[in-house]
């Protein structure tokens, strides 16, 4: 889950749930629409991903090729009845995980001994908005939408679950579905250098439809349907806006993130064989990847600094504990990173603004003694994992 959207938000590290001056706040707290200095605003922020990692065993120490995701957001919002409401539109990609690497693995076929291991998953929120002054203090807003996700995983991976438990196997999948998406949030002006803010975010929950090709050795390969089943977590945050001169203001976010409710397994149902090799398994195959991560807290601060010539200096951390446990660390999805630092630089013509941001997501080092997983690949394993963001936003207002 990124830590913030666009170059506004994330150069002031991800803090927005009590700002009102980007398109990301359909995302982060529609209660922000009435908030906002204008009528109205069109937001497009272009961000690029860059993803490292590094992973070792008793067989390997290799990086992973250099990912590079194109990801952002378009957002749309228009004031009506002298501001009392706000409604809008936004697209999103908020989430996602991506690895690749070529690696030895002597367990699956004894003819061959070098196999890409892949993964890709991406999540995508589009998001109606509308949002409503109750008073001079306090705005409410909410979202209701739709969010797709994909997913893909590809290499070498042993039956969890089941009488075929521990069966080495060479896996190709691909899923994809549509789920409700949908948000509710709070700003309350405290004063007139203090809001606050508050939103709610539900899970985004998948029933995906795809394809799979298994490998087995010794009866050769099969194609099959796929149902998979996988879940975004949902999100309660807590935040803070506070104008400490007339210059100079910073914000405080706390979030909470749900995955131990959400990626607790990736569960897949395979069906159809091609090949009638694999009739003995029946009309359908079942098996469920263990990953119970454990809930998060993500604790943002940012600062803003007004510049001459109509520009504005940014800077923030954010501290994520790592959600994933070592007993099912995986090179598939390394989501270990616990830390952000970010800066960014904003500037603004009449009505237009163009800002840019760079963040760095960094964390230690994570070991697996004995791998909680069917097969023991990864035991006596080692990951590491960082990713560079670049940001850039155009804004139009009226």
């Amino acid at each position: 889950m990124r830590d913030g959207q666009g170059a506004v938000a994330a150069g002031r590290g991800g803090t927005n749930l009590a700002f009102a001056d980007n398109g990301a706040i359909l995302l982060d707290n529609p209660a922000g629409m009435t908030n906002v200095a204008s009528n109205g605003l069109l937001d497009f922020s272009l961000d690029n991903l860059m993803v490292m990692a590094e992973y070792s065993d008793q067989e390997n120490h290799t990086d992973s090729d250099l990912a590079v995701y194109p990801l952002g957001y378009f957002a749309v919002m228009q004031k009506a009845f002298d501001g009392v409401l706000a409604y809008g539109i936004g697209v999103f990609a908020p989430a996602g995980f991506g690895a690749n690497y070529d690696m030895i693995n002597t367990g699956i076929d004894p003819g061959r001994v070098n196999y890409e291991y892949m993964s890709f998953g991406a999540l995508v929120r589009v998001l109606p908005a509308v949002g409503v002054q109750v008073t001079d203090r306090l705005s409410v807003g909410g979202t209701l939408g739709v969010a797709a996700s994909h997913t893909e995983l590809e290499g070498p991976l042993h039956i969890q679950t089941g009488l075929f438990a521990g069966t080495p196997t060479l896996l190709d999948m691909q899923a994809t579905g549509a789920a409700l998406s949908w948000s509710l949030g709070v700003q309350y002006r405290l004063s007139d250098r203090t809001t606050v803010g508050a939103a709610y975010n539900s899970e985004n929950r998948f029933n995906l439809d795809g394809s799979a090709n298994v490998t087995v050795a010794g009866l050769g390969s099969s194609d099959f349907d796929l149902d998979a089943r996988l879940e975004w977590p949902q999100t309660v945050g807590v935040g803070l806006q506070h104008q400490l001169s007339v210059d100079r203001r910073m914000g405080l976010d706390v979030i909470w993130y749900d995955w131990s409710g959400s990626f607790d397994s990736l569960d897949m149902t395979m069906s159809n064989a091609s090949n009638p090799a694999f009739a003995f398994l029946g009309n359908e195959v079942s098996d469920s990847l263990s990953l119970n991560w454990r809930d998060s807290v993500s604790v943002r601060v940012g600062l803003e600094q007004l510049l001459p010539w109509c520009s504005v200096g940014r800077a923030g951390y954010v501290y994520h504990r790592n959600p994933v446990p070592d007993g099912t660390l995986t090179p598939f999805i390394p989501g270990i990173m616990e830390h952000t630092i970010s800066f960014g630089w904003g500037k603004r013509w009449a009505d237009h603004s163009f800002n840019v941001a760079y963040a760095y997501m960094f964390g230690p080092s994570q070991e697996v003694g004995v791998s909680d997983l069917a097969g023991g690949d990864f035991n006596d394993s080692r990951v590491d994992a960082s990713a560079h963001f670049v940001m850039l936003n155009f804004t139009k207002w009226w």
